[in-house]
């Protein structure tokens, strides 16, 4: 089962294309340029559509979704942690 994807293999989130991620599963992860799958342990629970970190980055990091530099991380985020408004910021403002 495929529980999130990513555009490229340089991201560093992914989207979670499944309801019910908790804190503990093992998600599997579908890389779409190389067609290969990765694995991640969740360390929160995730909603679907939202992000799952796939490195761990520190404040004033750049966050890659995509390809593209989507923000920055305004608190650390852990390999498999939930990424969203709450640690991601824009650096338009």
């Amino acid at each position: 089962m495929i529980h999130f994807v990513l555009h490229d293999a340089s991201d560093t989130v992914a989207v979670v294309v499944v309801e019910g991620v908790k804190s503990g599963d093992s998600l599997n992860g579908w890389i779409m340029d190389e067609d290969r799958m990765v694995e991640v342990r969740a360390q929160s629970d995730i909603p679907i559509g939202h992000k799952v970190a796939l490195k761990d980055m520190a404040v004033g990091d750049t966050v890659v979704k995509y390809g593209i530099d989507m923000g920055k991380v305004v608190q650390p985020i852990a390999v498999g942690q939930h990424a969203h408004v709450h640690n991601i910021k824009t650096k338009r403002w």
